[in-house]
């Protein structure tokens, strides 16, 4: 039983609803081949050192600073090998600085499946125009010299990864560079993979929980915001936990609603049998009855089995909502 990497495809359609409305307004709207002329001229007329490979300072080889002058062979051209995502930002915009870094982690990831274009629309007005800006952040996604779809604002990092999904595999049969950068971004990454995790991982194999923690421990103390270091730990001490989960638990909480320990078990045990909605049930009915210290172990001990699902999971929301009732 692995609550925690089972696939939800909700996240997916919660992803391509909120840019719908904004990709159908797009549709046909926007002439890239309008800025050509302009790039074209602004290039013969600038006066310009010896040509680097269009790297963003500090961003790598699939993110680029992208002007005016440059619009036509950064963004159009190189939109007919591979989709090229424009990321419309300027310095003064807060989210734009949140979503930025993750858009450029994201494509150096990918090895030049896709190819992140950084725009400053302050300093390049008519491209923001061409696409219609009304706020920023603002991505578009280019294939063929034409906009595919978009979204505005800073969305969390799990969306954005979806929605680069879902463009990837709408575009994946018509630009075969797609799939050769993806299969060398998955040689690159198996020759990266960290032996910290493959280490707590083997651990996990054996069943040795203890070691496996200690490992995902270790990463942490080192790099405290590393998010997949404490998922994996959090996944560690419930298997610990649910390793000797024992049905005999549920009828013991049954008989002594009182007893908080009794109750923390039989949620573990009724999470590690899949009876989630149960396991949620039973603590939020803890909270509602006790107080004080009982209650807020019960909550803390709601909150960890909450983690170790999706956000997004429909069970996950409702039990949120309950637990909200409960305290308030």
């Amino acid at each position: 039983m692995n609550p925690v990497t089972r696939p939800d495809p909700r996240a997916r359609a919660q992803a391509a609803a909120q840019s719908a409305a904004l990709t159908s307004a797009m549709a046909g709207a926007v002439d890239l081949s309008a800025l050509k002329a302009r790039s074209e001229a602004a290039a013969r007329a600038a006066k310009q050192g010896p040509s680097g490979n269009g790297a963003a300072e500090g961003g790598g080889q699939f993110v680029i600073d992208v002007t005016e002058q440059t619009f036509q062979t950064e963004v159009v051209e190189r939109s007919l090998q591979v989709p090229v995502v424009v990321d419309l930002w300027a310095e003064w915009c807060g989210p734009c600085k949140q979503l930025s870094p993750v858009l450029e982690r994201l494509a150096n990831a990918a090895n030049g499946a896709w190819i992140l274009a950084k725009i400053d629309v302050d300093k390049n007005p008519a491209i923001a125009q061409a696409f219609g800006a009304q706020s920023i952040p603002m991505v578009v996604a280019v294939a063929g010299g034409r906009p595919l779809d978009a979204f505005t604002g800073a969305l969390p990092e799990p969306q954005v990864r979806q929605w680069i999904s879902a463009l990837l595999d709408a575009l994946r049969d018509r630009m075969p560079a797609i799939a050769e950068a993806e299969r060398g971004a998955g040689a690159a990454q198996e020759e990266k993979e960290d032996p910290r995790f493959t280490a707590a991982e083997e651990a996990i194999e054996r069943g040795d929980y203890d070691a496996a923690e200690e490992a995902y421990q270790k990463i942490l103390d080192v790099e405290p915001a590393n998010e997949d270091a404490a998922a994996a730990l959090r996944q560690v001490r419930f298997l610990k936990r649910a390793e000797n989960a024992d049905p005999a638990t549920i009828a013991k909480a049954d008989a002594a609603p009182d007893d908080i320990d009794a109750q923390l078990a039989a949620a573990d045990t009724e999470i590690a049998t899949e009876r989630v909605e149960a396991a949620f049930d039973r603590l939020v009915a803890v909270v509602q009855r006790t107080s004080g210290d009982d209650r807020e172990r019960a909550r803390q001990h709601l909150v960890g089995l909450f983690e170790l699902f999706p956000a997004d999971d429909q069970r996950v929301i409702k039990a949120r909502r309950n637990l909200a009732r409960a305290l308030f």
